[in-house]
């Protein structure tokens, strides 16, 4: 047995973490979080709907990865993935309507989206 501190740190990873979008994915429901936190409880609970589909986007990231390499199922998984990361964009662009969100916080969270759907979008042809 490999004593764990001679493992390199990748070594100790699980493999969605290596993943850049599983990481811009973390970073992007920390935006969301913070920001649900401040959402007024409305009608239709924007808040609640934009945290499961943040939630979602990193749950799938992790499925995928984990599925065979080149699989129908991780294709399946990072495409799903990438849904989820633009009903975010469709979530902060209502938040913007509605006058909850910052202009900064908007684009912040904008191009986190950005980066995780041109991700996702060749992590779902690559693989």
């Amino acid at each position: 047995m490999v004593p764990s501190s001679a493992l390199s740190p990748a070594a100790e990873r699980l493999v969605h973490e290596r993943l850049d979008a599983y990481k811009v994915g973390l970073e992007f429901l920390t935006l969301a979080h913070d920001l649900v936190r401040r959402l007024p409880r409305t009608k239709g609970q924007l808040g609640d709907q934009l945290e499961r589909a943040a939630e979602s986007i990193v749950l799938r990231i992790a499925e995928a990865a984990g599925a065979e390499t080149g699989s129908p199922l991780q294709r399946s998984g990072f495409r799903a993935a990438r849904g989820s990361a633009l009903e975010c964009s469709a979530a902060l662009d209502i938040a913007r309507i509605r006058g909850v969100v910052s202009a900064e916080v908007l684009g912040q969270g904008r191009a986190l989206l950005i980066r995780l759907v041109q991700m996702l979008t060749r992590l779902a042809r690559e693989r």
